[in-house]
């Protein structure tokens, strides 16, 4: 069956939509109907080789839509079921899940490497990472679908496939956010959103956007920050005075960039967290003295998806949106058609754009 998708050509090639040859599910897998994707910086970082993929191929890692059909051996979805797509599902076996840590999952990608549709011209097309969701439709593993929970509208609970899990996860399992803790979230695109929501709901008592934009300012405050800290040169001097010079018990970085990290690290107290997210290049390398290693006592560590575990905080993030505690749409910066897509990415490649949603 024919469908228009957004498909990367090369590694640094602009992204094109055209109609690809999608077949029907097989053993283990599922047809879904997208019905709205985001546009994350996770794509633009496939896109331009930050991230390394089998390329040519269909993007778009966190999406949302209905169950169209179902192959051989699917039992636990039906056709027309609301469905999040999961584009890193935990095989179970590997060292990493053994330890519960289905985050590091060793083969969760092994997937991307598949062939996922053609071109008219029969060209072989990878399916990024894993669920291919710039498509107006896809077919995945069935690992890769999870039921949607009742309460959450279907167009914006694409988010809660990659933005909001690893906000989310960031606060509550990276960091582990303490109740009356301050907090500073550096980068106010989709996921630093998310984690100012989390940190919200995790009871911080002070929550301190930074972000280079000042135009982040209103929706960061409506996300949850009490403070907005436009980033600069004295960042962390700034942080400080706000928590009685004292620092941020924890920093929790969204951009994937040195001096981000850096600024991060250095707006903590001493003994505090500092958690990165962003995804950044091998070029950017942040350096620390062993002096200050030893003065401060400050913890930095990675964070992967959030260390989150889908099939657990799904329904946990669902509960929280039907309670009102978390608000997807405050999430969403824009919301475009799928020919829209590649004026999203030249805005996020000009600095311009933080996230919008694809709807189908």
């Amino acid at each position: 069956m024919t469908v228009r998708a957004a498909v990367l050509p090369a590694v640094g090639a602009p992204l094109e939509i055209t109609e690809i040859d999608l077949p029907e599910p097989g053993p283990g897998q599922v047809r879904v109907r997208l019905a709205a994707a985001g546009v994350c910086h996770s794509d633009l970082s496939l896109s331009n080789g930050t991230m390394r993929v089998p390329v040519p191929a269909v993007l778009g890692h966190e999406g949302a839509g209905t169950v169209v059909s179902v192959g051989e051996g699917v039992t636990h979805l039906a056709p027309g079921a609301p469905v999040v797509l999961n584009w890193a599902p935990a095989c179970g076996d590997c060292h990493a899940c053994a330890l519960g840590e289905v985050w590091l999952c060793a083969n969760a990608l092994n997937g991307a490497a598949g062939v996922h549709a053609r071109t008219a011209d029969g060209t072989e097309l990878h399916p990024g990472l894993n669920v291919a969701a710039f498509a107006e439709e896809t077919v995945v593993a069935a690992s890769c679908v999870l039921p949607l929970p009742d309460g959450v509208p279907l167009t914006d609970a694409a988010l809660l496939g990659c933005a909001v899990l690893t906000g989310y996860g960031a606060v509550h399992h990276a960091a582990r956010v303490r109740r009356g803790e301050t907090v500073a979230v550096f980068g106010a695109g989709g996921v630093g959103l998310a984690t100012l929501q989390s940190a919200r709901i995790a009871g911080a008592s002070r929550i301190i956007a930074v972000d280079v934009s000042p135009a982040k300012e209103e929706l960061a405050r409506a996300a949850g920050a009490t403070d907005f800290v436009l980033a600069s040169d004295t960042t962390a001097r700034e942080i400080r005075a706000l928590t009685g010079k004292q620092g941020a018990d924890v920093a929790i970085e969204c951009v994937g960039r040195a001096a981000t990290i850096r600024a991060a690290w250095d707006s903590t107290r001493r003994g505090g967290r500092t958690t990165v997210v962003g995804i950044g290049g091998k070029d950017q390398e942040v350096t620390f003295n062993a002096l200050e290693i030893f003065h401060w006592g400050r913890t930095l560590s990675g964070c992967v998806y959030g260390n989150t575990d889908p099939t657990r905080d799904l329904p946990v993030l669902a509960e929280h949106v039907r309670e009102g505690r978390l608000d997807l749409s405050a999430l969403v910066t824009e919301r475009i058609g799928l020919d829209g897509i590649p004026a999203a990415f030249e805005n996020m490649l000009a600095g311009k754009g933080g996230r919008a949603l694809v709807v189908f």
